[in-house]
């Protein structure tokens, strides 16, 4: 009878460490967010070597979430052009950079942003000040342990406006 006791309070204690020992956290997804001020979901790299922090955060199952930025690699396409109608600069080390901390800087004068004309006038002109609209942008995914993030828009304003009576590139 002891022994049966004891079988079984040795059964029912393996079975208690068990079943919480082994299971892994799985990612559920990662987010990719970014400082700076949005305009309608789009960020904007202001001024010449202007950046903008880059963080991706990794969701798990329980969760959890992890900073993992320094880890991730980064996917950029192109869209649009720039207010004159040319097309953006590819990303790459003379144009557009993102460093492995996230960190994400303009080195090319660009304008992706143009002042919005008045149509409630004769004859049409811009807006003073500046209603700005986007005529391109950056598209940046992160990808960490084969998830990949939501894509995040970034215009840029490093070059001045040619269309804008104030100067200056986009919204600051």
């Amino acid at each position: 009878m002891k022994r049966t006791k004891l079988l079984a309070a040795l059964a029912v204690g393996v079975l208690l460490m068990t079943s919480g020992c082994g299971v892994s956290d799985s990612i559920k997804s990662i987010t990719l967010t970014t400082s700076g001020n949005s305009v309608g979901g789009t960020y904007n790299l202001a001024g010449v070597d202007g950046t903008l922090q880059l963080t991706v955060t990794a969701n798990y199952n329980s969760g959890k979430t992890e900073v993992v930025t320094n880890a991730s690699t980064w996917g950029v396409t192109t869209v649009g052009g720039d207010q004159s109608g040319f097309a953006l600069p590819p990303f790459g080390p003379g144009n557009v950079t993102i460093s492995p901390t996230g960190l994400m800087t303009t080195i090319e004068d660009v304008c992706t942003w143009q002042d919005a004309m008045n149509t409630t006038v004769t004859p049409n002109v811009r807006w003073n000040p500046p209603v700005w609209e986007l005529t391109g942008y950056y598209q940046v995914t992160a990808t960490y342990r084969n998830f990949t993030s939501q894509p995040v828009g970034i215009g840029v304003g490093s070059a001045t406006s040619v269309t804008s009576p104030v100067g200056g590139c986009g919204p600051a």
